[in-house]
């Protein structure tokens, strides 16, 4: 599965992995399996779900723990993955000025990316 989120560009939502599951082996996995599957890659910061999409990406820097940042194409749904300290760092200090401790911050922002902008 892991392999399948990975070779995907864009993210892909856990009944669009049960379906190239299914195509490749004939064989129909119950979403239960593939939601403990996904839970276990974003707990071991091998994927991230980007909420807005209700779906899961590959993460482009597994090696290391960090803040997930994502440039979402309103249009074709491509997601874009940054890692810039400056954005985590800026978040947690704009939290903390007003007395709120982070936990985890995911950030999403929504737009066109370079092939639909002239869509």
């Amino acid at each position: 599965m892991l392999e399948l989120v990975w070779q995907s560009h864009k993210p892909l939502g856990a009944y669009d992995i049960l379906a190239v599951l299914s195509e490749q082996d004939g064989r129909r996995a119950a979403p239960p399996t593939v939601y403990r599957a996904l839970d276990f890659l974003l707990e071991n910061g091998l994927v991230h779900r980007i909420a807005s999409l209700n779906a899961f990406v590959g993460c482009n820097h597994p090696e290391h723990a960090h803040q997930g940042q994502f440039l979402i194409c309103r249009v074709c749904h491509a997601a874009i993955e940054l890692e810039q300290k400056s954005i985590s760092d800026a978040i947690i200090s704009s939290a903390r000025d007003v007395g709120f401790v982070v936990e985890g911050q995911t950030v999403e922002v929504v737009g066109l990316c370079s092939g639909c902008q002239g869509a």
